[in-house]
């Protein structure tokens, strides 16, 4: 049964959106959509994986509410993310009479709404766009902030734009099929919301380990409403990576980009090596003076608790700093880091010496 929608608003100069979160709420679709857009051709972007849990009914319940619905479905995983799978929906797209009244629904995890975002901000230069996020990493990070794009052999994200949603519509309920792998994987950033920007977060997280490991809705509802609100303030401070606030979103990122790309997207979900990465930043931040070991103990333990992965995948070192140096982050040849001072604070680092980041490295 539908609860009350607990909704959250960006607000950004040029326009406004809601992320609206609730149990049971992935049959209000239709008047969600309804409400932000006017029109009446839905072009839903899914995967292998959703479309025949959610994707597939959700088409249904437009085509009784009077839309015209194409339903395009890639394979699941990382590696649908590329500019061989964009090209297939864009040739589809235009096939099936797509135009600029249209819109395109992305219904799936982080890899369908990077994609299918990345689709509707070029095709036709910008669609309407629309997230239903099926993952517990895409509900509490990817789909808010409008940050969509696909991935180069050498570098994740390379290739997008900056493209905000119409609107967000989160269903907690959908968390109850998703693969404990991958529930894991989204506990990773929700972790990193309480290490960059709330200590008091992070300490409720420390209080309802056992809540969270057992998938209970009302904690899942905070947790996912508290990371969508502190998400959206820094994106309505720092929409486009400008001030660089917004770059505090990615801490751990660094190391986890670079732990993707070494095992060619196919052998760590990206929360997982988020997971890792945070722990690399943690100890990197240490051998600097920045925090002591407490916090990387603290960090470590809350990880361990939720069944994160922390150990540094067996890769070569002068390899990684290889595909680090590919980070948007990095300033004239320079790494930056994103690295914490204190628990619920973090900041953007220039100038880190490379023996600090290999040994940061081991685990």
């Amino acid at each position: 049964m539908a609860t009350e929608a607990n909704n959250t608003r960006v607000n950004l100069a040029h326009r406004s959106y809601d992320i609206q979160i609730g149990s049971g709420h992935l049959g209000n679709l239709a008047p969600f959509l309804r409400d932000r857009t006017k029109s009446n051709h839905a072009v839903i972007i899914t995967d292998t994986t959703v479309d025949s849990l959610y994707a597939d009914k959700l088409g249904d319940l437009l085509a009784d509410d009077k839309w015209e619905v194409h339903l395009l479905v890639v394979d699941a995983g990382e590696p649908s993310k590329c500019s061989e799978v964009a090209t297939d929906l864009w040739e589809t797209m235009l096939a099936e009479g797509t135009d600029r009244q249209s819109i395109v629904v992305a219904v799936g995890g982080g890899v369908v709404g990077d994609l299918a975002g990345y689709v509707a901000a070029t095709f036709t230069r910008g669609l309407g766009f629309f997230q239903v996020p099926t993952t517990l990493l895409a509900q509490v990070d990817s789909s808010v902030g409008g940050k969509v794009g696909i991935n180069l052999p050498g570098g994740k994200n390379m290739v997008g734009a900056f493209w905000q949603p119409l609107g967000v519509l989160i269903d907690v309920d959908v968390l109850s099929t998703l693969p404990d792998r991958e529930y894991r994987a989204g506990l990773a950033e929700v972790v990193k919301y309480g290490v960059i920007l709330d200590e008091e977060f992070f300490a409720y997280l420390e209080q309802h380990t056992e809540a969270i490991n057992n998938h209970d809705a009302d904690t899942l509802g905070y947790v996912v409403q508290r990371c969508c609100r502190l998400k959206a303030d820094v994106v309505e401070q720092d929409e486009r990576e400008i001030t660089g606030l917004r770059a505090v979103l990615n801490y751990g990122h660094t190391f986890a980009h670079a732990f993707e790309a070494a095992g060619k997207y196919k052998t760590h979900l990206h929360g997982e090596a988020v997971s890792i990465g945070m722990m690399c930043a943690a100890r990197l931040a240490a051998r600097m003076g920045r925090v002591d070991d407490q916090f990387v103990a603290r960090q470590q333990t809350l990880l361990e608790a939720l069944s994160l992965p922390i150990a540094t995948p067996d890769y070569n070192g002068d390899g990684l700093l290889a595909l680090m140096r590919r980070d948007k982050k990095v300033d004239a040849g320079k790494l930056r880091f994103i690295l914490p001072d204190r628990m619920g604070h973090v900041e953007l680092v220039s100038d880190v010496r490379t023996d600090d980041v290999l040994a940061s490295l081991q685990s």
